[in-house]
C-alpha cells in the first residue's frame, strides 16, 4: 500500500503558477502592515477558533502590495484558489496549533470589477468577478463532500484524498496493483472532509434590465462561512468566479435523457420509446450550465439598511462607527433642526406638489413604531400600514415609486398582476433534488422594509384574503405539499387604490367608495383621500410645478436634505425605543374616548367603526414621531400630531356636501304633519286653498349646497361668538337670540356683499345653517319657551312663547381643534 501511495504522489502534476501565487500570497499576509502592525494577524488568531475558517482579505490591499499577485488572482482565480487556501493554512499554522482535518478558505472584498448578470459569458469562466442581484430563492444548507476517503470492498485498501467537484466521484481504480476493482467502493465518512454548502438563486435588478427583456437569473453556490448570509429579498454583491457544472436537471426530462455511462449500447434503455429524431439514434452528451461560485456576500448598501437592518442586536454606537465624521455631523445637525418634520417631507418628495398630509403619513411609516412582545409571547407589530385612495392623476403611483426607490428594502407590485402565492410565498419543486422548497413572495422579500402595492382595489377578493395575516400578525403560514412553515413578513404596506367608478363620490362614505372588505380596511393605520377638485390657485401651482419639472428638470427640485442623509438618519433613529410617559398615556385615553363617542353620537360619522386597532395606530404613530425627534419618551405633543393625522384620515376625508334645502323641506313636512294632528280643520281649509292656487307657484326652489369645509367653518364661527357672549353675560338671561346671531354674522361679512339680492341670499343661508345646527347636529339648543310654570292650572302660569327663540350651545359639545 505504501508503494501505491508513492506512485500516486509521483503522478501528481506540479502547477508552477499556483505554487508561485501561493508563495506570493503567503508573503503578502506576513508582510502587509498598517500603522506598523501586520493587518491580518488579528484575523489569523480568530481562525484558530473552531467555528471560524475563512480569512477576509481586501483586494485593494493585494493591489497595493503586489500588482503581479493581484493580476494572477484576478485572471486565474479558480486555478489558484486551492493554493491561496493552502497559504492561509500555512499562515495560521505558523502562529498556533491547527487541527489536521480543518480546512481554511479565503474571501475577497473590495473587488473593483462589477459585472451584470446578463454579461456573464464563457469568456469570464475562472476569473474573479463581482456581480449584483436580488436574492429570490434560498435553499437549505447541506454538507458537501470536499475530499473523500474510500475503502475498497474487495481488498480493504484505503484510498485517501479523492477530490470531489459538485458531484459524487469515486476512485477510477483501486490503488492496490493486485486488485482491479473499479466500482465497489465504500465512503469512510469519519475520515472524509465536508463543508457547508448552500444554493441561492439571484435575479438581475430592475435598474439593470434592458427594455423589452425579462429578468435573468443565475444560481450562486455558497460555501463555509458564506452560507446563510443572503436572505430572500436582499440586494447583494457576490464576489467569486463563474464555473461550469453538469446540468443534472436535464437528465430527468422525458425524451432528453443523457447517457453518463460508457458501457451502454446504442439503444439500451430506450426500448419503450419511439424514434424522436436524430438524438434518439445514438449517445447524447451531458449538458452543462453556468453557475457562480461565491466566496463573499456583501449587502449592496450594507451601511444604511440591507442585511444589517435585520440584526436586532445592532446598536446606535455600531451605526456611529460605520459613518464618517462628516456623515455623523450631518445626522446631528438634522436632529437639531426645529423644522425637521416639514423639511424631510419636502426633501423626500420634491417633485410632488401639495398632499402634505400624505407626505407626513409616509414619512412616519418609514420611521415606524416599536414592535413589542408580551409576556404571553404575543407579538405586537410596530410597522405602519398606509392606504391612498383617490381620483386618477393625483400622484398615487408616484408616491409608491419614490418610496420604492428610496427605501433600501422595498418591493413594488401591482394588485391586478399579483396572486396570493406571489404576494405571500409559493412552494415549488427543486429541479435537482426534487425537494419542495419555499420561494419568497413580495411580502417576504420586503421583510423589514416596505411593500408597495398599486391598484389594490383591482385584486381578486381571494387574493386580498391572503394578506390578512401578514398585515396584523406579520407572519405567513403555509401548509401545502408536505411543507408546513411560518415565515416572517415584518413589512409596512403602502397601498394605492382607485374609487369605484373611477371618481370619488363625496356623498358616500369611504367604505362605499372602494372595493375592500371591512377586515382589510381596519388593518390600515392611515387612509388618505385624494380628490381632484377644481381650484384656481392649486391648479396654477401644480401646472407651474409640472412645466418647471419638464423644462428645467434637476434645477427645479429644491431639497433641504439629500436622500442619503435621510436614509442615514432613519437608520440611526430606528434604534430608539421610546416609552410612553404618564401624561401621554392620559392624553391617548382621552382622545380615544373622544373618537369612540364621536363615532356613536352621529355628529361626525367616521369612515369605519372606531376600534382598538385605531388606538394601536395612534400609539405607533406617536412612537414614530418620538423616533423622528430622537427622543426616548413619547410626549403629549407627539400624541397630538398622531391624533391629528388619524383624525384627518378617518373622520374628515369622506364628508359629503351639505344640502340645506332638503333638510328645511323635511322639517317643514314634519311640522305640517304635526299641525294636521293638532287642528285637522285648518289643514283641510289650507289644502282647499292650495288647490285653487294656480300651478305656476310650484316652481322648483334654488338648491342651497355647501361643501363640508365651508359649513364647518361657518358653524365654528357662530359657535365661537355664542360662547364668548355666554362668558360676557353672567346674568340669568344668558344666551343669544336667533336674529342677533344672524345680524352679527351678516355684519362680519358685509365687505363681501355688494347687492341686496346677495344680502337676502346670505341671510337665508345662515338661517338654514343655524337650523341644521339645532335640528340635525344638535349642537345648539333652541329655547322657544321662557318663564316658570306654576304647579296649579290657574291663570298665574308664567310661560312665554318666544317669536325670536334664544339659542345656547350644548354644554357637552367640544369643538374640533
Amino acid at each position: 500500500m505504501d508503494v501505491a501511495d508513492q506512485a500516486v504522489r509521483n503522478n501528481l502534476v506540479k502547477d508552477d503558477v499556483g505554487e508561485r501565487t501561493q508563495k506570493m500570497f503567503q508573503d503578502f499576509l506576513e508582510e502587509f502592515t498598517v500603522d506598523d502592525e501586520i493587518k491580518y494577524l488579528k484575523q489569523c488568531d480568530d481562525l484558530a477558533r473552531p467555528e471560524r475558517n475563512t480569512l477576509s482579505v481586501s483586494f485593494e490591499d493585494v493591489e497595493k502590495c503586489n500588482q503581479l499577485l493581484a493580476t494572477s488572482i484576478l485572471e486565474d482565480y479558480y486555478r489558484v484558489y486551492p493554493f491561496l487556501c493552502t497559504a492561509v493554512r500555512n499562515f495560521v499554522k505558523d502562529r498556533g496549533e491547527v487541527p489536521i482535518l480543518k480546512d481554511f478558505y479565503v474571501s475577497f472584498t473590495e473587488v473593483p470589477a462589477r459585472e451584470k448578470v446578463r454579461s456573464l459569458t464563457t469568456q469570464k469562466i475562472g476569473t474573479l468577478l463581482r456581480i449584483t442581484g436580488q436574492v429570490v430563492r434560498t435553499h437549505p444548507v447541506h454538507p458537501e463532500l470536499v475530499s473523500g476517503t474510500f475503502i475498497c470492498l474487495d481488498c480493504q485498501t484505503v484510498i485517501k484524498d479523492v477530490e470531489q467537484q459538485f458531484k459524487y466521484s469515486q476512485p477510477t481504480i483501486c490503488r492496490n496493483p493486485m486488485c482491479n476493482n473499479r466500482s465497489r467502493f465504500m465512503l469512510d465518512v469519519n475520515k472524509s472532509r465536508f463543508v457547508d454548502f448552500q444554493k441561492v438563486r439571484i435575479q438581475e435588478t430592475q435598474a439593470e434590465l434592458p427594455r423589452g427583456s425579462i429578468p435573468r437569473s443565475v444560481e450562486v453556490i455558497l460555501r463555509a462561512e458564506a452560507v446563510e448570509t443572503a436572505q430572500a429579498g436582499d440586494k447583494s454583491d457576490f464576489i467569486g468566479t463563474l464555473i461550469v457544472v453538469p446540468d443534472v436537471s436535464q437528465l430527468s426530462v422525458p425524451g432528453a435523457r443523457s447517457e453518463t455511462g460508457t458501457r451502454l449500447k446504442g439503444n439500451e434503455g430506450y426500448e419503450t420509446e419511439g424514434v424522436r429524431g436524430l438524438k434518439a439514434l445514438g449517445v447524447r452528451e451531458l449538458s452543462y450550465r453556468l453557475s457562480f461560485l461565491a466566496c463573499t456576500v456583501l449587502s449592496s448598501d450594507s451601511r444604511y439598511g440591507g442585511m444589517e437592518s435585520r440584526d436586532e442586536e445592532i446598536s446606535a454606537e455600531q451605526i456611529r462607527k460605520q459613518m464618517t465624521e462628516h456623515e455623523w455631523q450631518r445626522v446631528y445637525e438634522m436632529s437639531q433642526d426645529k423644522n425637521l418634520y416639514h423639511n424631510m417631507c419636502s426633501s423626500l418628495f420634491p417633485t410632488i406638489h401639495g398632499s402634505d398630509e400624505i407626505k407626513r403619513g409616509i414619512l412616519l411609516m418609514l420611521f415606524g413604531g416599536v414592535p413589542k412582545v408580551t409576556t404571553e409571547r404575543t407579538h405586537l407589530r410596530g410597522d405602519i400600514n398606509v392606504c391612498i385612495v383617490g381620483d386618477p392623476s393625483t400622484a398615487k403611483s408616484q408616491f409608491l415609486k419614490q418610496v420604492e426607490e428610496f427605501s433600501p428594502r422595498a418591493v413594488y407590485t401591482s394588485g391586478k398582476a399579483s396572486t396570493a402565492a406571489g404576494l405571500t410565498a409559493a412552494v415549488v419543486k427543486d429541479e435537482e433534488s426534487h425537494e419542495f422548497v419555499i420561494e419568497a413572495g413580495a411580502l417576504m422579500l420586503a421583510d423589514n422594509g416596505v411593500c408597495c402595492i398599486d391598484e389594490f382595489d383591482k385584486m381578486d377578493p381571494k387574493d386580498q384574503v391572503a394578506i390578512h395575516e401578514a398585515m396584523e400578525q406579520q407572519t405567513i403560514t403555509i401548509t401545502k405539499a408536505g411543507v408546513r412553515a411560518t415565515l416572517n413578513a415584518r413589512t409596512s404596506i403602502l397601498a394605492a387604490a382607485n374609487p369605484i367608478g373611477g371618481r370619488y363620490d363625496r356623498s358616500k362614505p369611504l367604505k362605499q367608495n372602494i372595493a375592500m372588505t371591512a377586515p382589510i380596511m381596519s388593518r390600515f393605520d392611515l387612509f388618505f383621500i385624494l380628490v381632484d377638485e377644481c381650484n384656481e390657485v392649486t391648479d396654477y401651482a401644480i401646472a407651474r410645478r409640472i412645466v418647471d419639472l419638464h423644462s428645467l428638470n434637476e434645477d427645479s427640485i429644491e431639497r433641504m436634505y439629500m436622500p442619503q442623509d435621510i436614509q442615514r438618519y432613519i437608520t440611526f433613529t430606528r434604534q430608539f425605543k421610546p416609552k410612553i410617559n404618564a401624561d401621554a398615556q392620559e392624553f391617548m385615553v382621552d382622545e380615544y374616548k373622544r373618537l369612540r363617542q364621536r363615532d356613536t353620537s352621529g355628529i361626525q360619522k367616521s369612515s369605519w367603526r372606531i376600534t382598538v386597532r385605531q388606538l394601536e395606530s395612534m400609539i405607533r404613530l406617536s412612537e414614530a414621531m418620538a423616533r423622528m425627534h430622537c427622543q426616548d419618551e413619547v410626549q403629549p405633543k407627539h400624541v397630538k400630531e398622531a391624533f391629528r393625522l388619524l383624525n384627518k384620515s378617518i373622520i374628515r376625508v369622506e364628508q359629503p356636501d351639505i344640502h340645506l334645502e332638503d333638510e328645511m323641506d323635511d322639517q317643514m313636512d314634519n311640522n305640517a304633519a304635526m299641525d294636521i294632528d293638532d287642528d285637522q280643520r285648518e289643514v283641510t281649509e289650507s289644502e282647499t286653498q292650495s288647490k285653487e292656487q294656480p300651478a305656476t307657484q310650484t316652481q322648483p326652489k334654488k338648491s342651497l349646497k355647501l361643501s363640508f369645509e365651508e359649513y364647518k367653518q361657518m358653524a365654528n364661527l357662530l359657535i365661537i361668538y355664542m360662547k364668548r357672549q355666554e362668558e360676557i353675560d353672567d346674568d340669568e338671561a344668558a344666551g343669544t337670540r336667533c336674529s342677533e346671531l344672524v345680524d352679527w354674522y351678516l355684519k362680519e361679512i358685509e365687505h363681501e356683499i355688494e347687492t341686496e339680492a346677495e344680502l337676502m341670499e346670505r341671510k337665508t343661508l345662515v338661517e338654514k345653517v343655524v337650523h341644521r345646527l339645532i335640528n340635525h347636529d344638535q349642537v345648539l339648543i333652541e329655547l322657544k319657551q321662557t318663564g316658570l310654570k306654576s304647579k296649579g292650572k290657574g291663570p298665574d302660569t308664567q310661560i312665554h312663547m318666544e317669536d325670536d327663540p334664544i339659542l345656547v350651545v350644548h354644554p357637552n359639545y367640544i369643538m374640533d381643534s
